[in-house]
This record gives structure tokens, sequence and C-alpha cells, in this order.
């Protein structure tokens, strides 16, 4: 089975946050049998797919949703060029494009970075370019995504996904500055600039200043090639072309601008935030505080909405985020099943399995994480 071969990958990566039997405080009263929970589940993982005979892979499901989203993508702006609408008209073909857009990068730019959509991969290359497709660097964020996130799940200064710019405070292990008082009141103006901000700062600061060691490398002449070409084709068709060859003016066209990329990074930053930092999920303060990966996996890691196939289907699985984790290069679609016998696993070795029943739940247990990031050096220890 594929699930098989990418076993040692997988492994490697969740084993290398280290050990210490600190890790499992928060977890369960019996060491003992804690300690041979990542077997099993890691076994029973693999047999879900062994056993029912079916691919990690993409299934029929998830090549309809990849029709879907680039046909949505490509239709809205074929209409735009065909039917010329006016202005109110316009806007609303527009955010269409940009609701296309946030389903594409959760969906299967997502996967296709993480080689989870084929077992071929040219295909996962070609899909990677839906980032570019959409003013983002598909290889910077791999590289971020891989390396400064899988790797290091909620460790400071290390987890990219912890970056606040010093506007917001993520973890207990930061410094507390005046402003972050407000900041569970302000974070969704910021997270709503997200999309902005990669595609006008962040992918260049990466390439050009990066913060991390990892980034301090010589990186292919390709994709700098591939960073300017990617910017410069997502520019034209979002800004140069409406205002050119559709007449409309700069004003309307920036604004659609604005709210397209409004709708894409408060959706794809709540997605994600809503998964790792909320009242209740741990911030190591260094990789050596867990036995295994997987303990590290589960107490960092909150999931959310698991029993609404919808929500699934919109967000590309990533409510199941614990299952995410443990099988990155497992297709979403098969996520809801994983989900269910992480669960069972964990119900039946004691390990807490983090969960809010509703996404409307997991963002309101997120902001009350930064309003108490906001207000205290550090948070109750569980």
């Amino acid at each position: 089975m594929l699930i098989k071969l990418n076993r040692v990958s997988l492994n490697q990566e969740i084993d290398d946050l280290v050990p210490s039997e600190a890790g499992l405080r928060h977890s369960v009263a019996d060491p003992a049998s804690a300690s041979s929970f990542p077997k099993v589940l890691r076994r029973r993982l693999d047999d879900f797919f062994s056993k029912e005979s079916i691919s990690p892979k993409a299934d029929r499901a998830m090549w309809i949703k990849i029709a879907v989203g680039l046909t949505v993508l490509a239709g809205s702006w074929i209409a735009l060029y065909t039917f010329k609408p006016d202005s109110w008209r316009f806007v609303s073909l527009y955010l269409l494009n940009a609701i296309a857009q946030t389903f594409l990068l959760l969906n299967i730019a997502h996967d296709s970075n993480h080689n989870a959509i084929s077992s071929v991969p040219s295909v996962n290359k070609s899909l990677n370019y839906v980032f570019d497709v959409c003013g983002i660097s598909s290889y910077m964020w791999r590289l971020l995504h891989h390396r400064g996130h899988h790797s290091c799940i909620n460790l400071p200064g290390e987890d990219d996904a912890l970056t606040g710019r010093g506007i917001l405070r993520f973890t207990p292990h930061e410094p507390r500055l005046p402003l972050q008082r407000f900041q569970h009141i302000y974070a969704l103006v910021v997270y709503a600039l997200f999309s902005l901000d990669y595609v006008f700062v962040r992918d260049f600061e990466c390439f050009f200043f990066p913060s991390h060691d990892y980034l301090k490398t010589r990186h292919p002449v390709r994709e700098y090639v591939t960073l300017f070409a990617g910017k410069a084709f997502y520019l034209t068709y979002m800004l140069v072309l409406p205002v050119v060859v559709m007449g409309k003016s700069i004003a309307l066209v920036g604004l659609s601008f604005l709210l397209a990329h409004l709708i894409i990074g408060l959706s794809v930053a709540l997605v994600f935030q809503t998964t790792h930092c909320v009242d209740g999920t741990y911030f190591p303060s260094s990789r050596s505080e867990f036995d295994n990966g997987i303990y590290h996996i589960f107490a960092t890691t909150a999931d959310y909405a698991t029993t609404r196939p919808l929500v699934g289907w919109l967000t590309g699985g990533l409510n199941h985020h614990i299952a995410h984790h443990l099988c990155p290069y497992v297709c979403h679609t098969h996520y809801a099943s994983l989900t269910r016998i992480v669960k069972e696993t964990a119900e039946e070795y004691g390990i807490p399995y983090r969960q809010h029943p509703t996404m409307i739940r997991a963002i309101k247990h997120h902001l009350l994480l930064l309003k108490q990031l906001g207000s205290e050096d550090r948070l109750p220890t569980a």
C-alpha cells in the first residue's frame, strides 16, 4: 500500500519531535498503556487502507472537487469578459472568483503540496501551481508549511504559523506587548489582510530577508523566476486586465480586489488558526517534551465540526486536523474515516482528543485564547 511506502517519511517527521515523560502530564494515567498507543494508532490507520483496499490518494469525490473548483475559477473570469457586466455584477463575479480561489487553496493546493492527490509526482507538481495562480509562491509555502510547521507544531520561534509580527501574541512564551491586550478584538481584521500580506510582502520577505535558518539557503533559480512570473500573472489578470480590457475604473477594480482578499485571508486564516491556537491546546517550550511525536500532535492540535460533512467539504478536511498531521500524505477526502479511528483509539488509551462541535465554537475558543494571551504573561497549566 502507498501509505506504507510513505510511512517511513511520516514516522520520521513526527518522531523528530523527541521524548520526555513530561509530555504526557496532560495525557494518561497509565504510562505503560500509553507507550503502545502510537504503534496501535499507526497500525489501525494503515489497516484502514489495506483491509478496505482503498488508495490513500484522491478518490472520485476529490477529482469532482478539483473539477468544480477549477471550473468555477475559470468560469467566473470567462463570464466577466463574455458578458461585460455592470458594476454590481462585476463585483459579484469577481468575488465568486475569490471564493473559488479560497476553495482551491484549501482543497487542492494544500493536498497537492503534501503529494496527497496522486502517486504520480507530476500530477501533484502541476496542481501545486494553484498557489501561484492565486498569487502565492507554491515553493515558499511548501517550505514554510513542511519545515516550519509540520515538524514543529506550536513551538515558539520555529512554527511559522505562530508568526504574529508583534501584532498578535500566539504563545505564552512570547513577550506580551500593551497593544495585544486588545488582540482578540482586532485579530479578525488582521486575518482579513493575511492573503494580501502573502501576495505583496511575505513571499519576498522569505526569499530575500529570511527569518528562519532553513530559508537561508540558495534557492533554485527557477523558483525566483516562478516567483516573479507568478506575481506578474496574478496581478495582471486580477488588476490590470479588468481596467485595460473591460474599461472598469481603477477604483472599482481596486475595491473588488480588496474585498476578494478579505474573503480569502479571513477564511484561510480562521480554518488554520482554529486547529492549533485555541484554549486547551498546548505550546511546548522545546522539542524534548514528548516521548513520541504523536503525543505532540494530540497535545497541540484540535479538531472541529468533524460530524458536519459540509464543513469538511469546504475546508479541505482541515477540520479533521489531527488526522491530517498523522497522515499528511493522505488525501483529505479520507480524513473523516481516519478521524473516527483516531478518536476511538485515543479514548481507548486515555489520550485527550481535543475537538469543538462547530467551527463557530472553535473560532470562539481561538479568540478566548488570544484574550488570555493578551492579558496574562503566562497561561494556567493543566
